[in-house]
């Protein structure tokens, strides 16, 4: 097959008959953040690179391996966006959001670009839903924000699903922290891979969050950074969890929790499904408090998550989870003749107005060709138009599920339509009680 009609490995097209879920989802996520507080932020695609190798750390998988970066015509370096916090942060100091009333709630939808072997979860191209709360340092704020993330979870109708936590500290404390690493690391180094070793005296952290098995078994016997928090760091992770506890979210403290970003700072968490196989993580977050003064803002401690929508949708599935039926077309008006025609366009642009959803026949084809294309697309009516029913002004409205018929006037298509739909709701309402 020629590569004009694939589609880029690691990439997936969202189909017309599944494209209904996904904006059902999409838009219980934004209706959750914004019963919170949090208003929706878009920003571009692309950002200069610098963007991302000072905010997600030139130590991380996604820096040195996983960035779609290229020069522009005008020789500057810019990259695909591989999440969207960075991005927002600077849209939040260059357009002054940081110098209004705190907390800046804000939340996104968008799309991210990462290289890596694609596999069930794991996409070049994925989207992600989360929020970001700039300028709340205390540790309700940590709650709130994990509240937000689990309401969300519930609300687009998933059950089974574990919040783990952690606390990774403050750049004070993990100083202490990584000279630990550091030493556990160096009795290690014939074992670890070449990344690792290079990451060994840059940032040992991030050999916590390499996914070669070799260098994973390594680090699941490494120190724990809950072992080197200072008395703030502790005390703050501590009224964290009373926070979750007296709003009765059920969580687990997991202190191999590091995520794979280097801009966290104390708080760390993730929701974990068991559902959905490896890639069990479906949405991640945390403090970093540090960013926003790196990227050149004042200095303000910040918090958010972000959860993948396709990961999402997988445990929709794999738990069986029903949404919501996209909008059935109401009436198809099946015209015959040059005349009806015209009147069919008249008819479906006045129903339009009214909120219907309304089709008519746009490809010249007879009339049982028009009435298969009804019945294929589930039109609730049926309406035949010929030349004798223009003239009459009346036609036959038929209930393509009962096979019912009954005359209407064509001036009064508005409010018939509206009373035989009503008549539908009702009657499903009786059934069910």
């Amino acid at each position: 097959m020629a590569e004009i009609n694939r589609a880029v490995k690691g990439t997936n097209d969202i189909l017309p008959d599944n494209s209904h879920n996904w904006q059902f989802v999409e838009g219980k996520m934004l209706e959750t953040a914004n019963n919170y507080g949090f208003n929706e932020i878009r920003v571009p695609v692309f950002e200069h690179t610098e963007v991302f190798l000072r905010s997600v750390g030139d130590t991380t998988d996604v820096v040195q391996k996983e960035m779609y970066t290229f020069d522009d015509k005008g020789g500057r370096s810019i990259t695909l966006r591989p999440e969207l916090t960075a991005g927002v942060i600077r849209s939040a100091i260059e357009k002054g959001l940081v110098n209004n009333a705190l907390p800046v709630k804000v939340c996104y939808i968008g799309g991210c670009y990462r290289y890596e072997k694609p596999q069930a979860g794991r996409l070049r191209e994925f989207h992600q839903f989360g929020v970001e709360c700039i300028g709340a340092a205390s540790p309700n704020a940590d709650a709130e924000v994990i509240s937000l993330a689990r309401q969300v979870l519930e609300n687009i109708g998933i059950k089974k699903i574990s919040l783990e936590i952690n606390s990774i500290g403050c750049p004070l404390c993990r100083k202490n922290y990584h000279k630990a690493l550091k030493e556990y690391f160096e009795g290690k180094k014939a074992e670890l891979c070449g990344t690792c070793l290079d990451r060994l005296d840059r940032n040992p952290m991030r050999i916590l969050d390499c996914k070669s098995p070799i260098c994973s078994e390594i680090a699941s016997k490494a120190p724990v950074v809950l072992d080197y928090l200072c008395d703030d760091c502790r005390d703050h992770f501590e009224k964290v969890k009373k926070n979750l506890d007296a709003m009765d979210i059920a969580y687990t403290v997991n202190p191999h929790i590091v995520r794979g970003l280097d801009y966290y700072t104390r708080t760390v968490f993730e929701f974990v499904s068991g559902d959905i196989g490896a890639q069990s993580t479906v949405c991640g977050g945390g403090r970093y408090d540090g960013l926003i003064g790196q990227m050149g803002g004042p200095s303000m401690a910040s918090l958010g998550f972000a959860m993948g929508i396709e990961r999402l949708m997988m445990v929709l599935e794999s738990q069986k989870v029903e949404l919501p039926e996209a909008k059935k077309t109401e009436l198809y008006i099946a015209p015959l003749g040059d005349t009806a025609v015209i009147k069919a366009s008249a008819l479906c642009n006045e129903l339009r107005r009214e909120g219907y959803k309304v089709e008519t026949d746009i490809c010249s084809r007879g009339l049982k060709a028009q009435m298969k294309y009804a019945n294929k697309i589930g039109a609730k009516f049926t309406l035949v138009l010929g030349d004798s029913e223009v003239e009459s002004g009346k036609a036959k409205l038929k209930n393509m599920a009962s096979g019912e018929e009954r005359e209407i006037e064509l001036s009064e298509l508005v409010e018939e339509l509206g009373e035989e739909i009503r008549k539908i709701i009702f009657e499903s309402i009786a059934e069910i009680f």
